[in-house]
């Protein structure tokens, strides 16, 4: 446990005296993800900037340092029976809180949950100026106009240096219990829509292999209540395929070929693409796996009401984000220069052209 910020701080400014670029780097697990980093930037390492700041069981609230382990974080709430609700995955031993939101990475549950950027109440951040500011807070309700702590999910660094997050947290469920059975594609889209729009414990709808899995959480009576009315087989060890997919260790996921991944609107028809398919978070998120013209990926997604990315392998060199709207473009931009003048963050890392 070490707070470093000061450390940070310092680099920071030293870089912006140089006009040194930064890459902000945490356990290093996610380099995968965005463009190929900037090979003359200078590392800032947050994972020894670790430990758990405040941890209030009662209120449900937890605030960590950005370095913080996920597996940290994760041993100290399962002495209290709670959890993650928006299910991080992990991609190494490595993988930090920080990572987490700043690639806005959620599991299985998101649309029953929340994803990562739903459970932050506050941040602290240090900008391109070396200012260590506060955003948020530590209760559910502290957003007054524009919710900064929130527009780092998915960032990837390129704004700041995350230092410290306070998060909610939830209690496990008491009961967990996966169904499955056989169906084609053409049905399955239209079939976890309709489970997921019942009032009933669902916390996870996918398809793969010709499968459609429906994972049940909560109430020990509410679970067992549903699965006699539902249809499917009970998966035995159904939480091993829920981890499979959180932290995309899955068969799916193995192999060289780039992997694309679907933001989409969970009622689109099939996306008609030529290559393997996994269908996760009721169909609003679709994974593929293949090569393929990332403009003509862009109007599927587009007419499907979403958006694309390659989220591993090919040409980082490229765009590997969906392309923005001029009028998006100059947003961030702004939002850029307001918190990196000099553009130390991450340079190129989300988008060439930030």
């Amino acid at each position: 446990m070490a707070d470093i910020s000061k450390k940070l701080r310092e680099q920071i400014l030293d870089a912006r005296g140089k006009g040194q670029k930064l890459n902000v780097v945490g356990g290093g697990t996610k380099q995968f993800m965005g463009r190929e980093s900037d090979s003359h930037a200078e590392p800032l390492e947050l994972k020894k900037h670790t430990g758990i700041v405040e941890y209030h069981p009662v209120e449900l609230i937890m605030t960590v340092r950005a370095g913080t382990t996920i597996a940290e974080i994760q041993n100290a709430l399962d002495e209290h029976g709670q959890c993650l609700h928006f299910e991080p995955p992990v991609f190494g031993k490595g993988s930090t809180i920080g990572g987490t939101l700043a690639c806005n990475l959620s599991g299985p549950a998101r649309p029953w949950s929340g994803s990562v950027r739903d459970q932050v109440l506050g941040i602290r951040l240090l900008n391109g100026k070396g200012e260590h500011l506060r955003f948020g807070g530590q209760v559910m309700k502290n957003v007054a106009g524009y919710d900064t702590s929130r527009l780092q999910a998915g960032a990837m660094g390129t704004l700041g240096a995350i230092t410290e997050i306070s998060l909610k947290v939830m209690p496990k469920p008491a009961m967990t219990m996966t169904l499955v059975e056989e169906m084609p594609q053409s049905d399955v889209i239209r079939y976890m829509n309709q489970r997921a729009g019942e009032p009933k414990p669902i916390t996870g709808a996918a398809w793969v292999n010709g499968k459609v899995y429906l994972r049940l959480s909560g109430a020990k009576s509410a679970v067992e209540a549903t699965a006699k009315k539902w249809s499917g087989e009970v998966l035995e060890n159904g939480d091993d395929f829920w981890q499979q997919l959180q932290h995309l260790t899955h068969d799916f996921f193995k192999g060289d070929e780039p992997l694309w991944r679907f933001s989409v609107g969970s009622t689109a028809p099939d996306l008609a693409l030529d290559g393997p398919q996994l269908i996760d978070w009721a169909g609003s998120q679709r994974w593929f796996r293949g090569v393929a013209d990332s403009a003509r990926l862009e109007s599927i997604a587009k007419k499907a009401g979403g958006q694309v990315s390659m989220f591993r392998g090919g040409d980082r060199t490229d765009e590997v984000m969906h392309h923005q709207p001029q009028a998006l473009q100059a947003i961030q931009q702004r939002l850029k220069e307001s918190f990196d003048p000099d553009g130390l963050f991450n340079p190129g890392r989300l988008y060439s052209w930030l």
